[in-house]
């Protein structure tokens, strides 16, 4: 029993891996995830269709691993953050289809929250900014729109939790409603100071607490899979959201360790250690995947449209038929030729925080072609990094933490050569991909493999981890910011729309 296996639900796909002691992945299985558009700026999953396809794919991982369920120590567990689920309790069948984080129908009530002046509350509270991209406003929809939901769940009928409390609850067949800190963390509801729902943010956004999962470390007694699911009662030891279980997966257990995540959206985290840093540059202070009681904090830059660019360009234009094409066609052209692409499909995330601004295209002539795009769209993803850490290194200027000397990467666009040494150019620091890019994943494996007992501390984790690739700058800093300039002009005409 030294085997783990770590769930992966994310936005896009389930997957399932098994990881042995060593921190290799020995065998992977995925399976994609319908995704519903009910109206414009809406986005939902089917939560029956999360459940299926992550424990289909965690019975294929097992097999292609040619293991038993007896073999496998524990499971861990990571998600796509703040997508939001209502179920009913004694038939656990959700009472609608899952609030993805992506989708903005609640704007307008954050709207009416933030002329209220409830903003300066919340983010002393919990990290965030006020945003219909958190959990609260989703739930608050679900329980206003839902035909009885509300007086449902004051009798107590219904539970309500991001993905991974819905995961545990059928995992276990409803014997655990928990969540863990770091996925609390993004509700808008959770005290991240004294780790605790939060009352006054609970009336807020009139929710009844007792819908809300209890809340555990990270790395703890999250409940038994039954044996019914995958043949044998196995213990689930760990559970983190996705970002978090990234920056643990970097091993960034350091203040000032620094790591990204290439996936639909990109996601940037600092560690912070145990000081839970206010930013003054429009990032958001978030609770880390947490190993003890104490508290551990990370500074967070989101970015909405990511790796979904090249899906964009994939499916809405026709530019090509498979999303790793991208890469051959933006390098066909030497550069951009002047073309700046800013994806503001659904709004700008960090540092703007701007969810009126839109897509644009802008520096077109008659030399352009669907390769300069294709490269704008590309370097798209690397602006908007660019603009998170200079946001983090504004504000570890003023903090006790040593400089951020690299940024490790990760995530499925992490593979582009292209984009990691644009990436590299902008920064003017390293940029360094791991020999494991599945750190996600991996994040979740090593905290259930702590909670087991397979590794002793962070220490034994931090020996696992290697560097495949070090992406050193080429551009000098006069050049880079010349570049971020045309970028910034470029986001100003987004934010005019």
């Amino acid at each position: 029993m030294t085997f783990i296996l770590a769930l992966d639900q994310g936005t896009s796909s389930s997957r399932s891996v098994v990881v042995n002691p060593q921190g290799e992945i020995i065998s992977l299985a995925q399976q994609e995830l319908t995704q519903h558009f009910p109206q414009s700026g809406w986005v939902e999953h089917c939560p029956l269709e999360i459940w299926h396809s992550q424990l289909e794919t965690a019975k294929q991982a097992l097999q292609q691993a040619g293991l038993r369920p007896q073999d496998i120590a524990a499971i861990g567990i990571t998600n796509q953050r703040e997508t939001t689920v209502l179920w009913d309790k004694s038939t656990g069948q959700p009472l609608h289809n899952a609030i993805v984080w992506q989708d903005r129908r609640a704007e307008a009530f954050c709207e009416t929250l933030r002329s209220q002046g409830k903003a300066d509350l919340i983010k002393q509270r919990t990290g965030l900014v006020l945003d219909a991209y958190f959990s609260a406003s989703k739930l608050r929809w679900l329980l206003e729109t839902i035909p009885g939901a509300r007086h449902r769940a004051k009798q107590g009928q219904l539970a309500c939790g991001t993905i991974d409390s819905w995961l545990l609850w059928k995992l276990t067949n409803g014997a655990s409603h928990l969540s863990d800190r770091s996925n609390a963390s993004r509700t808008l509801l959770f005290n991240i100071h004294t780790n605790q729902w939060d009352q006054e943010l609970l009336e807020l956004f009139s929710i009844p607490a007792n819908l809300l999962p209890q809340v555990l470390a990270s790395s703890a007694d999250f409940g038994q899979c039954s044996a019914e699911h995958l043949g044998h009662a196995i213990p689930i030891r760990g559970v983190a959201g996705d970002q978090q279980s990234a920056l643990f997966g970097q091993a960034c257990f350091h203040p000032g360790m620094v790591k990204n995540t290439y996936g639909t959206g990109c996601f940037m985290l600092m560690q912070t250690g145990h000081h839970c840093q206010t930013s003054h540059h429009g990032l958001l202070s978030t609770s880390a995947a947490q190993t003890l009681e104490q508290p551990e904090y990370a500074l967070e830059g989101s970015i909405f449209i990511g790796g979904a660019v090249v899906q964009w360009l994939r499916d809405g234009l026709g530019a090509f038929e498979h999303s790793p094409q991208v890469e051959a066609l933006a390098a066909s052209v030497p550069h951009s030729d002047g073309v700046l692409f800013v994806p503001a499909f659904t709004g700008l995330g960090a540092p703007y925080w701007d969810a009126q601004a839109r897509g644009t295209l802008t520096g077109l002539s008659r030399g352009t072609t669907m390769a300069h795009i294709a490269r704008a769209a590309l370097e798209s993803i690397a602006y908007q990094s660019a603009v998170l850490l200079q946001a983090m290194q504004n504000d570890n200027a003023h903090s006790q933490h040593s400089p951020i000397q690299q940024l490790r990467v990760d995530g499925g666009a992490s593979q582009n050569n292209l984009l990691m040494q644009f990436q590299a150019d902008l920064l003017g620091i390293p940029v360094v991909r791991p020999k494991i890019t599945e750190t996600t994943v991996m994040g979740a494996a090593y905290l259930a493999g702590l909670g087991a007992g397979i590794y002793r501390d962070r220490a034994d984790i931090e020996k696992t981890w290697q560097a495949e690739r070090i992406f050193e700058p080429k551009l000098s800093r006069d050049q880079a910011d010349h570049l971020m300039n045309q970028w910034e002009r470029a986001v100003r005409q987004a934010r005019t729309q």
